[in-house]
């Protein structure tokens, strides 16, 4: 078994928040990986050595500028009405709603659903902001999140 049900994810409450309700048809498309899952997807995508984005190592592709292409506010979106991610990333992120990605917390915790839904509930998954990443499984670009309230544009090597 891949996945953790919804109920049983340690922070499914950023997701039934009062406040920021997921809506109930896009609840089972929000997959908690089993910690033994997150390690592998880590692993294979983001590194090998490092368990958190705060670990990583000057070599690791995170910690190289030429990784990365822009960086933009997120958070001035996040704390307004508007629903939809900053236009930058929009306009970076050219993938069709069904790619499946990967939004990274940390080794152990990651979560997999759909760019689309993603996009729908992106602010749920920003209740946590200690340097998330989203990967897209067979995609280069990569979004690095930070509690700055920026977010990093780039690719993966």
């Amino acid at each position: 078994m891949c996945y953790l049900p919804l109920d049983e994810y340690n922070r499914k409450w950023i997701f039934t928040h009062q406040s920021m309700p997921v809506d109930d048809a896009l609840l089972p498309l929000i997959k908690p990986f089993t910690q033994a899952k997150s390690a592998q997807v880590w692993n294979d995508f983001i590194s090998n050595n490092s368990p958190t984005a705060d670990h990583f190592g000057s070599k690791e592709w995170p910690m190289k500028k030429s990784s990365w292409t822009n960086e933009i506010d997120w958070q001035h979106r996040w704390d307004s009405d508007n629903e939809s991610l900053p236009e930058e990333v929009l306009e970076f992120i050219d993938w069709s709603d069904e790619v499946t990605v990967y939004f990274c917390y940390e080794k152990y915790n990651l979560i997999e659903t759909s760019w689309g839904t993603f996009k729908k509930t992106w602010k749920n998954f920003l209740f946590y902001d200690d340097l998330p990443l989203l990967i897209g499984k067979k995609k280069s670009q990569v979004l690095w999140f930070n509690s700055k309230g920026k977010v990093k544009l780039g690719t993966r090597s």
